[in-house]
């Protein structure tokens, strides 16, 4: 028996909270890699990175549009000034803040990147992990369909550069039932009956309503599909002005992400909503086939300053789990003794050399011992075999 395996203290100090937990070799180093990665990939499309406190006063995290991640917000109180503070649930608001405030006199349209960590009260089916790493970008002080086409294909073709395979960005335009059933003088409680069916895709619910409400919801919700395909399907579909505009622009954004990524997989969704609570136009969520969540989220939406935005967030999580399994680096044991300048030519060269601290009776056995993969012998890496 193992006694160190089942020494119960041991074990107590290892336990975490459910939906914690810790990232350890080599996917810690993976997921910095990928992290830093992607953030280049926004920068060199002009996106300045900028860095919020993981905390901020609760007022102002969740003031406004940010009321929306109230349920999702840890709160505790500061020693210092005695106010209720709320950890960050999500980065998008916090950088709308920033654009608002340290960069309220910068040049629109302002584009900014970001990454961190996030802290959220409950997980979900998809996503139980309740801290885990985003990764994002916002482009504030542009109203232009062009905008948002910009940011979801740079979403998506972060991905794909970072070796993301069978993406798939799903559209949607999560005003315009709301926008339509107040054009139709739905009331409140009608509004909300009718959006719980069209989550729920329950066409026979719909079907219910008397005039020609059913016949258009259920022509919206029956059209969601591959792009080309659902936008043919509500050709000439007869909805007040202002829902025709919402409809309008969703096809227009779809128009400019066919044009500049046209192997893009892009599917529409015109009655989806949820996750959108304080979006205000066009959002859109990225998937890959055969990975479980979304690997990001994004869409148009207004900062607290009434400025037009559009942003995405990409979760690391799982975008993690749509790359292959992080590999341990070739790493080489250097004896003690080694000369320090062969060290120190191999690390510039990109080895992971690892110096021994004491003599050892077999250094081949000693370098097995600690996961390297070399042995460094007459100034250079000598791979070890196995023994079989």
């Amino acid at each position: 028996m193992n006694d160190r395996a089942a020494d119960p203290i041991k074990l107590h100090r290892a336990l975490l909270p459910q939906g914690f937990h810790d990232v350890l070799p080599p996917e810690a180093a993976h997921e910095a890699a990928v992290v830093e990665r992607l953030v280049s990939l926004m920068a060199l499309r002009g996106y300045d990175r900028v860095k919020p406190p993981l905390v901020e006063f609760e007022e102002t995290l969740l003031g406004g549009v940010g009321a929306a991640m109230a349920r999702e917000t840890f709160r505790l109180m500061d020693p210092i000034s005695q106010r209720m503070m709320g950890v960050r649930a999500d980065m998008t608001l916090q950088i709308a803040r920033i654009a608002g405030s340290r960069l309220r006199n910068a040049p629109r349209p302002l584009r900014l990147g970001y990454a961190g960590q996030v802290l959220q009260v409950k997980g979900t089916q998809l996503r139980p992990e309740r801290q885990f790493a985003q990764v994002g970008a916002e482009l504030i002080g542009s109203a232009e369909p062009t905008a948002d086409a910009e940011v979801a294909v740079m979403a998506a073709q972060a991905l794909a550069e970072i070796g993301v395979k069978r993406l798939s960005l799903d559209l949607n335009a999560p005003t315009l039932v709301p926008v339509f059933l107040r054009a139709v003088g739905a009331s409140e409680e009608e509004a909300v009956g009718l959006r719980r069916a069209l989550d729920r895709k329950d066409a026979s619910r719909i079907a219910q309503i008397d005039g020609p409400v059913a016949g258009i919801l259920g022509r919206l919700m029956a059209a969601s599909g591959p792009a080309a395909a659902a936008l043919a399907a509500v050709e000439g579909i007869d909805l007040p002005a202002e829902a025709a505009a919402e409809l309008e622009r969703l096809a227009e954004v779809v128009r400019l992400v066919r044009e500049e990524a046209p192997d893009l997989r892009v599917t529409v969704d015109f009655v989806e909503h949820r996750g959108f609570e304080y979006h205000t136009g066009v959002s859109f969520t990225l998937f890959a086939r055969g990975v479980r969540g979304e690997l990001g989220r994004g869409g148009r939406y207004d900062t607290a300053d009434g400025e037009p935005a559009t942003g995405m967030t990409l979760f690391m999580d799982s975008v993690l789990r749509a790359l292959p399994p992080a590999e341990a680096p070739a790493r080489v044991f250097a004896p003690v003794g080694t000369d320090r300048n062969e060290v120190r030519a191999l690390r510039e060269a990109g080895w992971v050399v690892v110096p021994g601290l004491a003599p050892v009776p077999d250094d081949r056995a000693e370098a097995r011992r600690l996961g390297c993969t070399h042995l460094l012998q007459g100034g250079s890496p000598v791979p070890i075999i196995e023994d079989r």
